[in-house]
């Protein structure tokens, strides 16, 4: 379902590529495309917000929010970290990285299973 896709969609953790000098322009694309969608199924619809009428669904979908956000955040945490130590070396960096690596592999479990289970 279109409307249940939109719902699950978050542009606040992205919202830092919005004036990034490769992306900025791709990210605003995106999220001017999606801007528009949501404002046009509404209208088609005749709801206020994207599922008014499947409250199980909609509450599904915040109750998977409260999961998938902490870890997303820690995600995006530790891939900005990688990238800012790509191209180092040494043991220390090395281990750095390896950490940096872990909690974005056991974050994905987490995203994946909370993917999977909600509407």
């Amino acid at each position: 379902n279109s409307m249940q896709a939109m719902a699950k969609s978050n542009f606040s953790i992205t919202r830092y590529m919005e004036n990034d000098s490769k992306f900025g322009g791709f990210w605003r694309m995106i999220h001017d495309e999606f801007e528009l969608t949501r404002e046009m199924v509404l209208k088609v619809s005749g709801q206020q917000v994207l599922l008014e009428d499947n409250s199980r669904s909609r509450l599904s979908i915040e109750l998977r929010e409260r999961i998938v956000l902490p870890l997303l955040v820690i995600q995006q945490f530790a891939l900005m970290r990688i990238q800012q130590l790509r191209g180092g070396s040494g043991a220390e960096n090395d281990a750095l990285m390896e950490t940096y690596e872990k909690m974005i592999v056991r974050s994905l479990y987490g995203n994946i299973n909370a993917s999977r289970n909600s509407a």
